[in-house]
Order: C-alpha cells, then structure tokens, then sequence
C-alpha cells in the first residue's frame, strides 16, 4: 500500500475555522482583530492556517506570512515582519513604500537606500524614537495594504520571536490597530517553560481589545481514523487506528510519522527520526532528571509520586529536584491529585526504549515487587493488571503466569473481557516456558485454553476463538469427557457460521450426539440447550427436538432457568403466536434471575420484532435500553453487537439518517468480528449510497465482499443481493444491476423469508422496469405471488412491485396504492421514491396539480434525509415537466416552448433534423438548436431517450390552457 507522507485532509477543527473566520469577518467590517493560536508541536497549527488562508484568500483577502526563527533573544530582529515586507516587495514592487524605502531598509536590506550600516539593526541598534517612527510607518504601510482589501498578517512560531519583533506585534495590536487586518500568531504551548519571555507578553496581549486565544488540542479517535484513511488511501482497520491513537494520543504530526514508518498495525519501532526528536528535549535535562525519566518511563505514562520514590529510591529532595526539571521542560505534567503523567506517550515510549535490556528487566521487576507490596500505589482495581505487566516484562516467567491468570480473573470481575482474554493468551503463551505451571494455576492446559476460548466468544473476538477450539480439540479426549468435547464443538459450529466459513451442522450434529450421549446432569442440558439455539436458523425441526429433549431432562432437574436463551432464540424463528407478550414474558424471568446476558439477547430480539412490526421508535428505544446493558456487562462486541445494528436498521427506517450514521460509525470503532459486523456495515453502505457518500463505492464492496464467503446465514444473505442491486442502478450500470437481480430472484431462501424477499423483489421491479426486462419482471412477479405480506413495510413492497410492474394505464392507480402503502408505514425514504414515481405517472395521466404536490413533498424529504440523489431526480423531474416553485427546479425549470414541444414531436416520430426543419419551415441548424436545447432541459443523453422520456412523461400533450 502507498502511504502518503504529510495527510492532505483537516480533521477536526471546525470549531477553530470558524473562529478564525468570525475574526476575519470583524477585520473585514474595519474592526482590528487578533488571534493567539496555541498548541503543542505537531498538533497542526501550521494545518490549521494553510486551510483558513486558502479561503481567506479565495474570499478576496491579501495573506502574508513571516515566521519567528530559532536564534533566540539574540536573534535576527524583525525576522517575520522582514519575511511578510519581502512579499510585498516582490508583488508591488519598492513604490509601495511609498518614498520611506530609506527606513524600510532598516527591515529589508534589499532595499538598499541606506548605507551598509544603517541596514544591520545589530549593529546600530534603533532607538526609542526612530524605533517608534518605524512602527509607524510598518501600520501605515499595513493599512494601505488593508484599505486595498482586507489583510490576513500570520506570524508562526511566536515562542522563538525576539524581543523587537514581540514590540512591534504589541504596537499593532494596543496602539496603531489598522483597521481592516487580521493578525494571527501561533506558539507552542510545550515551548512555554517558566520564565519563558513569551508568557507575560500573551498576558498583555489577552488585556487588548479584539485580541481572542485558540488552543489546538489534539485529535479524538474518530480524528486519528481520517487522518489514516487519507493517508493510506482507504478506511484503516478499527485495531490499526486504535493503535496509532494510543500511540500518538491523536498528534496529527506523530500519526503522519508512524504511518509512513510501515503498516499502522505493525509499527512496533518509533522511526529513527522522530525518535530522536522526542529524545532531543530529554537529552538537555541534567542527568539526575533523565535517571529518574528513565525510571517512570518503567512505570508507564502516567504514574503516582508515591510509587516512583518506592522504585527510585532516593531521597526525596533529590526526586523533586529531579521530577520539578522534567516539568520544566514540559516532559512531565503533574495533576491535581500529586501525580504525574509524560506529556506524551511517545516520549515515554522513547525513553523506555533507551533502556539496557538488564535495567529494563530489574526496573519492572522492582514496580512488581512495590505495588505487590503495597496494592494502593496505583489506582483502584489496577493493581493485578500492573503487577502482570511488570512481571512479564522483568521476564520472570513464573511470577508473569501466575500474575496474569490473576489479572484475568480480575478484568472478567470487572466485565473486561477483551482484557481477560488477552491476559490468558499471555498465561498460555507462558504455559511452555514453566514447567510446574499447571501446579501454580491449579489447573490442566486444556482448562486454561477453555477459559481463554470463553473469554475470546464473549469479547467477541471470534477469528481468534475458533482457532482456540481447533486447539482443544486436538487435546481433548471425547472418549473419556464426551461434555467436554460436545462443548468445544458446540462452540466451534457456531463460530463457523459467524465467521462464514460453513454453516457448522458437522460441528453441531456431532456436538449433539456426544452430548446425549454424556452424564445426565446440569451441564448436559446446557449443552443441549445451547444446540438446539444455534441450530434454530440451519434446522428449525431439528432444533425445537433438541430444545424439547433439554427441556425435560431441566424440568427433572429444577434447572428450567437453564433453557431461557434457547427459548427466547426459539420464538423470535417462528411466525405463530403473540412473539412480543413472549419476550416480555422472558424479559421479566431474565430481570428475576439478574441474567443481564438474557436480558440482552432479549432486547436484541425484541427490537428485531419490532421493527419487523413497523413500530421503529419503540425498535429503537429496545435497542438503546439493551445496549447500555450490554456495555454494563462487557457484552458489546459479541450479543451487544446486534443491538448497534438493530438500532441503526429502526433509525434509518425513522428517518433519522444522522443518528444512523453514528450508530454505524460506532459499531466501525468496536471492529465487529465476522457476520456480526455485516448487518450494520451493510445498513450503512445503503445510506451512504442513499446520500451518495464520497466513500459509498468502498463500503459497498466491503459488505458486498461478504458474498464471496462460503457460508451466510440467508437473512444476511439476502439484503446483500438488494444492495448489489441497489449499487448498479445508482452507479446506472444496467447490465451489473440485470445480473444482480437475477442472482437474487434465484435465491431459494427468498420465498421463505418475506422481510428479507420483498425489499429485493422491489428492487429487482424496480431493475425490470428500468431497462425493460420481461424476463426478470415476470421472475419478479412470480415470487411475489406467492410471498406472503404479514406487515405493514412487506405490503408496501408487495404495492411497489405491482406499480412497477403494471402496464402505462394502470401505472397512476398503482403508485397511489404504493404511496398510501408507504404513509402507513411511516418510512420516508421509500415514500419520497414512491412519490417521484407517482408523479411521472401523474405526468403521463396528465394530472399536473397531482406532479407538482408529489415531487415537493419528495424534494422535502429528500431535503430532511439529506439524500442527495433523491433531490436532485427531484429536481430533474421538475425540470422535465416544467414545474417552478416547488423548491427543485429553481431558475432552471424552463418550460418547454410551443416551439421546442412541436420539435420534440417530431422527434419522438422519428425524424431527422433536416425533415423536421421542411416540417417547420425552418433551417436545418435551428433544428439542430432545438433539438439540443431539449435534450439539456430534459437531461438526457440523446434523441432516444428524449423521445421516451416525452411519451412516459406526456410531454406530447398540448399544454393546458391557463384557468
């Protein structure tokens, strides 16, 4: 892959663009303006001025730019303000000093009216007077250029002006103030250490007028994310940009630096370059400071008082000593609490790096030893995570088994289950390494496999779990613990439909006979249980026998709390029956028996039914109450995960497409494993598509890539097909959308699953009318016949197929059918598509009062959704059929003349420019003008397709006499 070096995009600081440009508008009005921008190296400050000084300057304002240089106090004075004078220069030539080029030699050498002498302010330095004239002249000449047009001055790099430059931008801003000119200075915040010359003088400037501070922070997550995708040329993987934002703490300078270092996910090395940038600043400190940094930077980024002098073990004067020139140098930042934390993780990372493999190893291992002695050293909960860590990197392989098994019963007390899984990856890791290991941990390795396997399902890390259960099926012995092996097959059958790789019967069958096969007892019925519950979508039939047989072996136990989940999975498969009293009845057993993990999956089917129902607010609602559930328990990534999707499906439905948006982006962030992040990347890829998103097209194939795996369950199989279609017709490509629809109609699960069956069908109607398949429409039609319509969005679809399917004199009545269909359904997207196509039908019916209310009313949802393509086939339409005032045409809905609609018949007969000019009596080329200007205001290709278009449209008709 092809990185770019430097990002080409500005992520996040709207908030600040704006403000700058609020201050230029102020300028713009005369009133003098200033504005302080701050921020640590690297956050974007320099970013921040390219992208406002583009517009300024595209806005009609003058932009000068001259920047502070590195020399310090002893500097070259005026060292901006000759940089900014220098451009002038060049552009407007000596004149525009207007005879006072002797004392603007004093700023530009080049200028050369004075002597050598008087041209080196070093040398003779200005005094108080001639200084002050200076000034002068300098907001004279500035306000010149302002009265021209308004004046952008940017000064970078204030933390290193010197003494006269600091004077001059004082001047400008408290006494000339020149009216028309925005003064922007920007300074590092890191740069500003106490005694720093720089802090009163922005004290003083903060008690002028006009005068306002930005301060730059860095990036959040989602910000780290585009800056990635800019650079890499598509979206980063979620754990690539959960790295590099650790890493980097989102410093858009350090994101550029480590993706150009190689792939974000195995960026393991600090490039050599920015390395010894984060050293430079440490490398000047006194070496009792870089001794203690280097302790710290043992600890992690952010680390307590207490617990440094435990390690460090010097006197405490000598510590402060130590840790009060690290602050100074704006290494170390300490907080309320008398903590400390590395101004950034990446000087940490640095520093630690620089350790000798000994002292690395005997610095852990004394933090270790420390927080096991003394657990309140560290923050509440943390201790058993630290403790692992610390060992694990002294590479005491013992303790670091011991220690993490602990700190991963500790992550799963706290609901971690990520972290929980990690740690027992590391214990397994260490297994090999230990030799009394399995007497240490009290357990065989196949017990700690299983856990780690549990821990991975929960957390949702389902690439990883199946190659666990690969694993402990190679050690275990089915013969000798039948229950054992049943539960590792059980899990396996079902990742392998989750991972798309089959639909897991194999696993599933087997699982089944050794659990019936097994001891009779508790954990033989959760067995079956959980059997009969993923074989539910592959095996109804099979599946209520398994349930029945779990069911009576728990009723002889006293176990039926056992069986909830698989009956709740049981009834949201069937049709029959009051689905949500059902659900409503488990959710009240699941609340009794605190089973958060029931609860959940009964808001996941809840929601589903839902909005099955058409009822989407409350689909929503379910949704967002079972979520919070699942992110209180750490379930979010696993039974959680359907609740992210199930919310995005019932808020799209609602129309509340923004909202949508964030929920997919969130479900984006948490990198759902397998065909748990396929319902919400293919809801979203349909709304970018709705809103032609820029990165529509790449989201697309990312879902539609889901189809080329062995296996999908059929109700993530299907919508797939509708979007495959939906993609071709919005990209007009008619033979992909052809190829797709009949895909789709063949598929053999469409005529058992009516949700799912009836949007492709619409679909597939809406490709047959389009390029006028007969074939595919009679496909089409076919299985709708048959398809059954229990709710209110599947006879909306069962209405739209009949309207696009019905003959020209039929049409009209069928799309009013379709569009009241829509109305009691209460989505808007297809309503405003249903309208655009009733108000064409209208056109040709001749109902113009019809036309006009149906496509306003379209544009406006269109506008509400902000669903682009919708609005402009608005727009089209309008223009077309010469409506104006219904808010989509604008000043270009023209009708056509008398004179271009007797051309236009003429056309749609067949003939060609020169017979339609002896038709008309005109020049061949007045025909040939008509012709063209009655393509463009119908918006079509050709000939052909303006001559259907008038005949679909009645445009043939005379027009209506005026009432």
């Amino acid at each position: 892959m092809t990185v770019r070096a430097a990002s080409s995009v500005l992520v996040g600081r709207q908030r600040e663009i704006a403000t700058l440009r609020d201050a230029l508008g102020r300028a713009r009005d005369g009133e003098p303006a200033t504005v302080l921008v701050g921020g640590e190296a690297g956050v974007g400050k320099t970013r921040l001025l390219e992208e406002f000084s583009a517009g300024a300057t595209a806005g009609g304002a003058r932009v000068l730019v001259g920047q502070c240089l590195e020399l310090g106090e002893a500097g070259l004075p005026f060292a901006p303000f000759a940089a900014a004078l220098r451009a002038v220069l060049r552009a407007d030539g000596a004149e525009v000093f207007a005879g006072y080029e002797a004392e603007f030699a004093r700023l530009l050498p080049e200028l050369g009216r004075v002597p050598a002498g008087l041209a080196a302010p070093s040398v003779r330095p200005l005094t108080d007077a001639p200084r002050g004239y200076l000034f002068d002249l300098v907001a004279e000449l500035f306000q010149r250029l302002a009265d021209a047009r308004p004046l952008l001055l940017i000064i970078e790099d204030l933390h290193w002006a010197d003494r006269s430059t600091r004077d001059l931008i004082g001047f400008l801003v408290r006494a000339a103030r020149p009216g028309r000119l925005l003064l922007v200075c920007t300074y590092r915040t890191d740069e500003l250490q106490r005694g720093h010359p720089l802090r009163p003088f922005l004290a003083e400037l903060d008690r002028a007028r006009g005068v306002e501070r930005v301060e730059l922070g860095r990036l959040d997550r989602d910000g780290t994310g585009a800056i990635l995708a800019d650079l890499l040329g598509g979206e980063p993987a979620p754990r690539a940009v959960d790295d590099i934002h650790d890493r980097t703490q989102g410093n858009p300078f350090f994101i550029e630096e480590l993706a150009v270092a190689g792939s974000p996910l195995g960026c393991a090395a600090l490039p050599e370059t920015l390395r010894d940038l984060l050293l430079a600043r440490v490398d000047r400190l006194p070496e009792p400071a870089q001794r203690v940094l280097r302790i710290a930077a043992a600890g992690g980024t952010r680390f307590a008082h207490g617990l440094l002098a435990e390690v460090a073990g010097l006197p405490e004067a000598e510590l402060e000593d130590a840790l009060r020139a690290a602050v100074a140098a704006q290494l170390v930042v300490a907080d309320h609490d008398g903590d400390y934390e590395f101004r950034h993780a990446l000087v940490r990372e640095a520093v630690h790096d620089e350790l000798l493999p000994g002292e690395h190893a005997r610095l852990h291992a004394r933090f270790a030893a420390a927080i096991e002695a003394q657990p309140h050293l560290v923050v509440a909960g943390r201790a058993p995570a630290e403790i692992a860590h610390h060992w694990h990197a002294a590479h005491d392989h013992p303790r670091a088994l011991v220690a993490a098994r602990v700190a991963a019963c500790a992550a799963a007390d706290r609901y971690a289950y990520a972290e929980q899984r990690r740690l027992l990856e590391r214990a397994l890791e260490l297994w090999e390494l230990v030799p009394d290991a399995a007497d240490l941990l009290g357990m065989d390795h196949l017990a700690l496999l299983e856990q780690t396997l549990d821990a991975a399902v929960t957390a949702g890390d389902f690439s990883r779990a199946i190659t666990l259960t690969r694993a402990g099926l190679a050690e275990v012995d089915a013969d000798a613990e039948p229950l054992r092996a049943a539960r590792l097959l059980d899990q396996r059958g079902r990742l392998m439909a989750l991972l798309g790789k089959s639909d897991g019967r194999r696993e599933l069958d087997e699982a089944y006979r050794l659990a019936a096969g097994g001891p009779f007892g508790v954990e033989r019925v959760r067995l079956l249980a959980d059997v009969a519950a993923h074989l539910v979508k592959i095996d109804p039939e099979q599946a209520a026998r398994v349930a029945a047989e779990a069911s009576t072996d728990a009723e002889a136990l006293g176990e039926e709390l056992v069986l909830l989940p698989t009956r709740i999975a049981l009834l949201c498969h069937q049709q029959q029956g009051d689905r949500l009293a059902e659900l409503g009845r488990a959710e009240t057993v699941a609340q009794a028996a605190g089973d958060t993990a029931a609860l959940v999956l009964v808001k996941v089917f809840q929601s589903d039914v839902l909005c099955e129902l058409g009822r989407y607010a409350e689909s929503a609602q379910a949704a967002e109450v079972g979520l919070a559930e699942a992110r209180r328990v750490g379930i979010g990534r696993s039974t959680g995960a359907y609740l992210l999707s199930n919310r995005a499906e019932a808020l799209i439905a609602l129309g509340r497409w923004d909202e949508a948006e964030k929920v997919c982006a969130e479900a984006a962030r948490i990198d759902l494993s397998g065909v748990t992040g396929l319902h919400w990347l293919q809801l979203g890829a349909g709304l970018r598509l709705a809103r032609a998103h820029p990165g529509a097209d790449e989201m697309v194939d990312r879902a539609l890539a889901f189809l080329g795996r062995p296996y999908l369950w059929p109700n993530h199989r299907l919508p797939l097909h509708e979007l495959a279609i939906e993609a071709a017709l919005a990209a007009d490509d008619k033979i992909e959308a052809v190829r797709a629809a009949r895909v789709a109609v063949a598929d053999d699960s469409l005529s058992h699953l009516p949700r799912e069956g009836w949007p492709v069908l619409s679909a597939g109607a809406r490709t047959a009318a389009r390029v006028g398949d007969g074939e595919l429409a009679a496909a089409v039609a076919a299985l709708a016949a048959d398809l059954p319509t229990r709710h209110p969005a599947a006879r909306a679809h069962a209405a739209q197929v009949s309207a696009l399917l019905a003959a020209d004199d039929e049409a009209l009545p069928a799309w009013r059918e379709a569009v009241r269909a829509w109305r009691t359904d209460g989505q808007p997207y297809p309503l405003g598509r249903a309208l655009l196509a009733l108000a064409e039908a209208a056109a040709a019916a001749g109902e113009r009062d019809e036309v006009s209310a149906a496509v306003t009313e379209a544009a406006e949802i269109a506008r509400l959704l902000g669903a682009t393509p919708l609005a402009e086939t608005a727009a089209t339409l309008a223009r077309r059929v010469g409506l104006r005032g219904t808010g989509t045409g604008g000043a270009g809905a023209d009708l056509l003349t008398s004179r271009e609609r007797e051309v236009l018949r003429l056309v749609a007969e067949g003939h060609s420019n020169s017979r339609i000019a002896e038709r008309l009596f005109i020049s061949p080329k007045t025909a040939s003008v008509h012709v063209s200007r009655i393509i463009a205001k119908l918006d079509v290709t050709n000939r052909g397709e303006a001559a259907a278009l008038a005949h679909r449209l009645g445009l043939l008709a005379e027009p209506a006499a005026p009432r």
